[in-house]
């Protein structure tokens, strides 16, 4: 097979820097209310689960979270809420998610490079998670995540303990993805556009998979094809690609999201 040598097929058109950290933040800060907003949009909001983090471009032991109580639907930038990797609310009004802490401070003491994750309990993907299977390379989508998730196993109930999110973040490693085991998915990036974008692939794989199965025998992708295309599909910042459509869509027809 003929490889094109550049496996870089994907090209984010050039965002310009940031003139200060304050500009960073609310950057930031914006992409994580729409986060919000996109999971709601698509259905992933379920009773008060879920969850999805952006650290701080000033301080690396603390990040930006949307407090428990309101629906994704109506998070705004305004009701985020700052808290450090010891649980204490620095800035906005809580309460916060305490399993959402739990995991999240866990995995942004262990992973410096990740500036965002993901967490929710959207049902393709908590449907997926019952099976205790990784997902299989069955579609060029599927691909991104060949390689690069892990199974977490071990179910113990609702993370309360931090230790539950250490072990979490251990199993993750330094993959973008994690399936926990009977509980749902999560995804990482290094900004709020690759996590959220990439959970939302994730959330697809998992329906697509779960589809084709009850349909039949699935003809997968072979392991070289499979790891090509999730090189080309990767980048310095794996994912983000897909977040700008998401985002351009919700702030248009939601710009109070932005207050």
């Amino acid at each position: 097979m003929n490889h094109v040598p550049d496996q870089t097929a994907f090209r984010l058109r050039a965002e310009p820097p940031r003139a200060s950290i304050e500009a960073e933040r609310l950057y930031r800060k914006q992409r994580l209310a729409a986060g919000y907003r996109i999971f709601a949009q698509k259905g992933y909001d379920h009773s008060l689960a879920g969850h999805i983090t952006a650290r701080d471009p000033e301080y690396e032991d603390r990040f930006w979270v949307a407090p428990i109580g309101p629906w994704f639907g109506h998070i705004r930038v305004s009701d985020l809420v700052l808290v450090d990797h010891d649980g204490h609310l620095l800035a906005g009004e809580g309460p916060i998610n305490q399993a959402g802490f739990a995991i999240h401070s866990a995995i942004h003491k262990a992973r410096p490079d990740v500036v965002a994750a993901a967490h929710s309990h959207s049902i393709h993907g908590k449907a997926w998670s019952t099976l205790g299977r990784l997902l299989d390379p069955i579609s060029q989508d599927a691909c991104f995540f060949y390689e690069q998730h892990v199974l977490f196993e071990v179910f113990s109930g609702i993370v309360l303990d931090t230790s539950e999110g250490e072990r979490i973040a251990a199993a993750l490693g330094d993959k973008r993805a994690a399936i926990l085991q009977n509980h749902g998915i999560l995804t990482v990036g290094a900004s709020v556009d690759s996590a959220v974008a990439s959970y939302v692939s994730m959330e697809n794989a998992c329906q697509t998979q779960l589809l084709a199965e009850a349909a039949g025998t699935i003809k997968p992708i072979s392991p070289e094809i499979a790891r090509y295309t999730a090189n080309q599909i990767g980048g310095s910042d794996p994912g983000a690609f897909g977040f700008r459509p998401l985002y351009e869509r919700i702030v248009r027809e939601q710009p109070d999201l932005l207050d």
